[in-house]
């Protein structure tokens, strides 16, 4: 005889994972009071656990982060035979992101996502590596010869490490030319960053990261808005593994690791926006499970969300 459980978990790896992500996409749309020139950020996350037996890679989800929204906007599944780079266009087409600031890694670094951004009626901070050299080497030419229109200082003391971070931008091209093919293209970013050891015989770590733009901004915002970006991997991707132990999940049959990774995002939208219990998420969580009052309360925030009668 066939468990309830068993009939549960068989039900929700046959749900259609592309239909329940559109639904979790136009829940948040519903719920999410996007503000002007707000951060959304988009990275990938791997979810280890759905490896089976060296058959399959493991599933792989790009998702979308408002920074100031404290919430997951989106996500989509990547292709086993794609990557972030086919994924991310994919997630933006169907993101109501009017007036935001899009911030995304390197692989996102593509003439045809910064079109997709701008046609979006958004604005776009990508980072720039190795995977685009020829505009890498312009950049770097430009802060080499050109000039800098200005530079923020920044510094931050945290677990014993003094990083010190300063911010060129030029927006007056010498090196790249107008007729390139990056859409509204308008400034171009250096963070050089020195990281330093408190009580520690280590040696400063030294790095340079490049950045192109569609704003015209400060060096301080352009210095904040890139900070904002790493958002995403400590108030999400960080979370998940920690408050729901996503990375330890063994569920993988059928649709049951894309399905259950949506569901843990609701939870964690609704445990963000759940405020009276003063405490993180993975207590929050536990809450929930332990106290039915607290449960129902959590559980009538989602009603209130969906503006439910």
């Amino acid at each position: 005889m066939v468990s309830p459980r068993t009939t549960r978990l068989t039900a929700f790896f046959l749900i259609d994972s592309d239909q329940f992500e559109k639904y979790f996409i136009q829940w948040v749309s519903d719920l999410a009071q996007l503000q002007p020139r707000e951060i959304i950020a988009i990275d990938g996350k791997t979810i280890r656990g759905a490896k089976a037996g060296g058959k399959k890679s493991p599933v792989h989800v790009v998702s979308a982060w408002a920074n100031d929204n404290n919430l997951v906007l989106g996500q989509v599944k990547v292709s086993e035979k794609s990557n972030e780079i086919t994924a991310i266009p994919e997630l933006l087409k169907v993101l109501s992101i009017e007036n935001t600031i899009v911030t995304i890694d390197a692989i996102g670094c593509q003439t045809e996502i910064a079109e997709t951004i701008v046609k979006k009626n958004a604005d776009y901070i990508l980072a720039v590596k190795d995977n685009q050299p020829q505009l890498l080497e312009h950049i770097k030419d430009e802060f080499r010869f050109g000039k800098t229109t200005e530079s923020n200082l920044g510094q931050e003391l945290d677990h014993g490490r003094m990083e010190t971070r300063t911010c060129s931008v030029i927006d007056n091209f010498k090196f790249i030319e107008k007729t390139n093919n990056w859409k509204n293209l308008t400034s171009v970013i250096k963070i050089e960053s020195k990281r330093e050891f408190k009580n520690s015989e280590k040696p400063a770590q030294h790095a340079t990261r490049y950045y192109i733009s569609s704003i015209k901004a400060n060096s301080q915002d352009f210095q904040k808005a890139i900070r904002s970006h790493w958002a995403i991997e400590n108030k999400l991707h960080w979370t998940l593994d920690v408050a729901f132990s996503e990375d330890a999940s063994r569920k993988r049959t059928g649709n049951s690791t894309q399905n259950f990774s949506i569901l843990n995002k609701i939870a964690l939208n609704l445990l963000k926006n759940e405020n009276s219990l003063k405490s993180g998420v993975k207590s929050r969580r536990l809450q929930a499970g332990w106290d039915n009052h607290y449960l129902i309360k959590v559980l009538n925030l989602m009603k209130s969300l969906m503006r439910l009668p």
